[in-house]
């Protein structure tokens, strides 16, 4: 107990003054709501890293400061005002905590969410300590690493150049490892071993029994080699009589295909899979056909989906392609590429064989996406190559931040229109939606080819940007999305590691907030991608009502 605390005291004594003052400022703005709304723990870890940045920025400068050789206060008056700037930063941030609870309500407010009583500013402080001690241990890694590097140069160059040297080898040591090979290493593995998992749990339903099902007896693809996204995707939905004893008209029973990352070892071979087992059950002869590129995991929002069934009264086939076990924010952030070559295969095989049918006898090809899914359905189909046949349209809800076509769109969007809802020209091509619709007028005609993304303003996953470190971004500007908090405000840094921790977070949402998707506004969109006109109001809102979550 006396080492430990010998060494903490000695901890305490060797922290600089402008990093802990640094570091309160960002402790206290990392205390103001962003776009989800936070735990005590999750509240704590982000306080902790934030208060870790500043003052690693803030000991930077200080270190700058020395190195240029700028005259410096005493060693004594540095000691005597150490504890003053300790207890002011001490007051400063218990002055902030007790609204900690005021901003994480304006959040919970706007989405319906019963008000919180109390943050608990006691364990938020407890867990951005421990947080920060983490930090601080990993920084005098880093800095053993610099001395090292320093000192070996040191013999050879001048000392400020070996210093120099020594930052750089250590800066390209900590990132290359930490990115390049440690989370790429991990992604692989971890996507490897839970294939391996997945592989070892028994389906927990039987194979269907009706051949048109995937999974069947007659199924080109075995139930085993579905994984548990594809067995829950073929196994659920709306039935024919479910749809038929909602609707009172007539109902098929809807086309569901999907095709493991068992099912076969490359990507092109389960893209002709799904072909084959496609034209096996029929699926070129409905209505409609959507290819679906699910998340990370390989799952199919039944939210989207489902809605779809019901408006075209069965008469649908939905084919996807599984491409990864993994979440779509570690794959988004860490390797952002992961799973376009699937969703590129999957499309081109669909495709070509789609336009070779007559046009009258063929159905509506439409694509659609959530999440890493989007970004990966925007690349599987160049639109370049779509100008001589195109598709019908696409559904693309929850973009990532790194949707090169999003982008494109939203920078290019009409003066006047928010970051959050733009409007793209006339909206012939592309609209955006969220909760309340779109800002295109009603009865505005599309051209041929129909987009439309779907996007609340709360999504972090859709607005989190790099930039933000040292930018606010535009979807802050007024006027802001319904679902914002008006109490949210940019910092430097901060932001960007606040909404970093939102897209962790955002799936974590209520039903119609965040990266959760609402059935209700994916009927809006599909309506408008799809143009489908014989379901009355009345109808639409009551389907509206029966799929709500």
């Amino acid at each position: 107990m006396i080492m430990k605390s010998a060494w903490l005291l000695r901890l305490w004594r060797s922290l600089s003054d402008v990093g802990l003052f640094l570091g309160t400022l960002f402790f206290v703005a990392s205390l103001t709501p962003t776009l989800i709304p936070r735990t005590y723990v999750t509240q704590g870890v982000l306080s902790g890293f934030c208060f870790w940045a500043g003052y690693g920025i803030g000991a930077a400068l200080g270190w700058l400061w020395g190195y240029m050789g700028l005259p410096a206060a005493r060693r004594a008056v540095l000691a005597w005002l150490h504890p003053i700037v300790g207890g002011f930063c001490v007051v400063i941030a218990a002055a902030f905590l007790w609204k900690a609870a005021q901003w994480q309500n304006s959040i919970r407010e706007v989405m319906g969410l019963e008000p919180v009583a109390s943050a608990h500013p006691w364990y938020i402080c407890a867990i951005a300590l421990a947080t920060f001690l983490v930090l601080i241990g990993l920084g005098r890694c880093f800095q053993l690493v610099f001395r090292a590097v320093a000192g070996a140069t040191g013999r050879i160059v001048p000392p400020r150049v070996a210093n120099v040297v020594g930052i750089a080898v250590a800066v390209l040591l900590f990132w290359s490892v930490a990115n390049g090979v440690i989370f790429r290493a991990a992604l692989h593995l971890a996507d490897a071993s839970l294939r391996e998992a997945d592989a070892l749990i028994p389906p927990d339903r039987e194979p269907p029994a009706d051949p048109l099902k995937t999974g069947s007896p007659a199924s080109l693809i075995a139930w085993n080699k579905l994984g548990r996204a594809g067995r829950e995707f073929v196994s659920s939905g709306p039935t024919a009589d479910a749809i038929h004893a909602f609707t009172g008209g007539d109902a098929m029973q809807p086309i569901r295909v999907y095709v493991g990352l068992p099912a076969a070892d490359t990507a092109q071979d389960r893209a002709r899979l799904a072909l084959e087992e496609l034209k096996r059950v029929g699926a070129f002869s409905r209505a409609a056909l959507v290819v679906v590129t699910p998340t990370g995991t390989g799952w199919v929002d039944p939210a989207a989906v489902d809605p779809l069934e019901y408006l075209y009264r069965g008469d649908v086939a939905i084919v996807a392609q599984q491409y990864s076990y993994l979440i779509s924010p570690l794959s988004l952030v860490v390797e952002p590429e992961y799973g376009s070559d699937a969703a590129r295969a999957l499309f081109a095989e669909t495709y070509q064989y789609w336009r070779s049918l007559p046009k009258d006898q063929r159905p509506k090809l439409y694509l659609y996406g959530l999440s890493l899914g989007a970004m990966n359905s925007e690349r599987s189909a160049e639109l370049f190559e779509l100008l001589g046949d195109p598709i019908q349209g696409a559904l693309w809800a929850g973009p990532p931040f790194g949707s090169t076509h999003w982008r494109a769109l939203t920078d290019a969007r009409n003066p006047g229109s928010p970051a959050w809802l733009p409007r793209f020209r006339d909206g012939a091509f592309v609209r955006f939606m969220n909760q309340d619709g779109s800002t295109v007028p009603p009865g505005t005609p599309w051209g041929p080819l129909r987009i439309v993304y779907l996007q609340y303003a709360s999504d972090p996953i859709t607005f989190f940007d790099y930039q933000d470190l040292y930018r606010a971004p535009d979807w802050m500007a007024p006027p802001r999305g319904p679902d914002v908090s008006p109490d949210l405000q940019w910092y430097p840094v901060v932001t960007m590691l606040q909404l970093g921790l939102d897209m962790a977070m955002a799936a974590a949402a209520p039903v119609g907030y965040g990266h959760d998707y609402a059935p209700q506004h994916y009927i809006d969109a599909w309506l408008q991608v799809t143009g489908i006109a014989d379901w009355s109001a009345d109808d639409i809102d009551r389907l509206k009502r029966s799929l709500k979550k």
